[in-house]
């Protein structure tokens, strides 16, 4: 999961919870609890390296933090633990809320996927006067917040896109601060999984998060040598295969 983040950005993360539910056998709610830790640690880290070369916004992390923060946090301190177990049946076949978080975990990827695999428009990457649109970034904050709650993506794949056309910010600052934003939301997120009721593996949670730290430096270094052109749309068709996987595994099998 690090190295996917370190190489290719934006949507990297959204391996994790598959990770968590289909490898080490988690809970699917719970693994959103662990993925908001896992991810805003090795983003933090990721963002820093970025800092250094100029590439965060400082200004734009705060205005787009504003709404996405609190929003992530309320998810995850009072909605979803709102939602019972068992949200509906018909006939043999009952919606349960683990159903329901990997069923929407698989359509937030393939939706990723899709982001990943589509050839980027070009960039502007003159340094310009940011011109802000508050509205949009606002509604965009509060939607990729509630998204980040319910599944523990980091949603850099919706941030991105978003930083460049509402804070016409150049693609290099936009992917430095997405990954300000994500770390700042989704550590602040996870605390509202504190008082939960479902126990945290604090001992395991450290420990995946010290390989997915390790694995976003080396990402990072070996992404030098890489062309993200190339490597970004082979890493979302594997992102689309998992998508599918989940929502057959989930739903007919």
């Amino acid at each position: 999961m690090g190295l996917s983040l370190g190489l290719v950005g934006g949507g990297g993360s959204i391996l994790t919870v598959p990770i968590l539910v289909y490898l080490f056998d988690v809970d699917p709610v719970q693994s959103t609890a662990y993925s908001l830790f896992v991810v805003g640690l090795t983003s933090l880290v990721g963002s820093y390296s970025h800092f250094k070369a100029g590439n965060v916004h400082l200004k734009t992390a705060l205005v787009f933090g504003l709404p996405s923060i609190p929003a992530v946090y309320i998810t995850r301190k009072f909605i979803l633990p709102a939602i019972p177990d068992s949200i509906f049946s018909v006939g043999s076949f009952t919606l349960t809320k683990s159903l329901a978080v990997m069923v929407l975990f698989a359509l937030l990827m393939l939706v990723a996927s899709i982001s990943m695999i589509r050839k980027p428009g070009v960039s502007n990457e003159k340094s310009e006067e940011m011109n802000y649109h508050y509205p949009l970034i606002f509604v965009e904050g509060l939607l990729v917040g509630g998204i980040t709650g319910l599944v523990g993506a980091g949603g850099g794949f919706l941030i991105i896109p978003a930083l460049v056309l509402l804070a016409g910010l150049p693609m290099k600052q936009a992917v430095g601060t997405s990954l300000l934003i994500i770390a700042l939301k989704s550590l602040i997120g996870f605390t509202g999984d504190l008082s939960g009721s479902q126990p945290i593996d604090y001992k395991f949670m450290f420990t995946f998060s010290a390989f997915a730290v390790a694995g976003i430096l080396a990402g990072s270094y070996f992404a030098r040598f890489v062309p993200n052109e190339k490597l970004k749309p082979a890493f979302g068709w594997l992102v689309l295969a998992m998508g599918f996987y989940i929502l057959g595994n989930e739903l007919f099998f």
